[in-house]
């Protein structure tokens, strides 16, 4: 079977969850207990958000993992810039793909999304950087937009599309179709990000992958905004148990990242929780779960 790769985003889209803010410290460790782990990406920040940000990246960028460092990115020439600026050279760029999105969220049109996507893009590879690009609130968008705005991209050098169910509203049998769909019509690579309002981000990450998507975006304790994002080991246990996937994880080192993101996030566990062989927890909806 096709390899599963994972694009972890604690750092980025885990620290948007209600009263998290990493200290740089933090970023630098969490980021090389990722790398040890064995993600294939980590999503370190987003530089233009100011010093601090772009201090952590930097120091990230330095140690030189084992896993691919990106940085995120608005389809904004400043924002590349300010990834330049901090020595990154793997870049995801971002851009609203839903008309409720750009109609609302940027009081723009189908057409200046496109058009400032090939400049922001072009500009990026020229600078010597790779490209992947994000559909933000893909889940709403219009299919044959979505599938211009993919083949657009991907004519500018971008190499995979991330997939956005930014309000977390897919379920699994819609995500496998809408997946399947953009790959057979575009060929480009296909990463599921899945958010969890309703409680399906695994389970949307899993439908995606059997459509296709050899990369998911995950983060550690389904960190995330609002309700949380799929959980990195919650999916690799399911693919792992439940479809019989052979994925190499560091265990050992995934219990000491569960542990330091908890204590770093003040996500409480009763003592002696971490003593218990191979647990993994999963927090969902407000309880914690645990996987044997």
């Amino acid at each position: 079977m096709e390899p599963v790769y994972f694009v972890d985003t604690t750092l980025r889209d885990g620290e948007q969850s209600p009263g998290v803010a990493f200290t740089v410290a933090e970023k630098v460790h969490i980021a090389y207990l990722l790398s040890q782990v064995g993600v294939y990406e980590i999503e370190a920040g987003i530089p233009v958000m100011g010093k601090l940000e772009m201090d952590a990246i930097y120091q990230i960028l330095s140690l030189n993992l084992k896993a691919r460092v990106t940085t995120w990115n608005r389809a904004t020439l400043k924002d590349v810039k300010a990834s330049l600026e901090c020595g990154a050279r793997n870049l995801h760029i971002s851009a609203p793909v839903s008309d409720i999105h750009i109609k609302y969220k940027l009081n723009r049109s189908r057409d200046w999304v496109l058009d400032n996507v090939r400049k922001v893009v072009s500009y990026a590879r020229a600078a010597g950087c790779t490209v992947t690009i994000g559909a933000e609130d893909a889940s709403r968008a219009a299919m044959q937009f979505l599938i211009t705005f993919a083949m657009l991209a991907r004519e500018e050098g971008a190499s995979r599309l991330r997939f956005a169910d930014t309000l977390g509203v897919l379920d699994p049998f819609t995500t496998r179709e809408k997946v399947a769909h953009i790959i057979q019509e575009t060929g480009i690579e296909v990463e599921m990000h899945a958010h969890n309002d309703f409680g399906m981000a695994t389970a949307n990450a899993l439908a995606a992958q059997l459509a296709g998507a050899k990369y998911l975006s995950t983060t550690i304790l389904g960190l995330g905004e609002r309700a949380g994002n799929t959980s990195y080991a919650e999916i690799v246990k399911v693919l792992q148990q439940v479809k019989g996937l052979k994925i190499n994880v560091n265990e050992q080192i995934l219990q000491e990242l569960i542990q330091y993101v908890a204590a770093a996030t003040n996500r409480y566990f009763p003592p002696g929780y971490f003593k218990k062989t191979n647990l993994f927890v999963v927090p969902h909806a407000g309880a914690w779960r645990e996987i044997l």
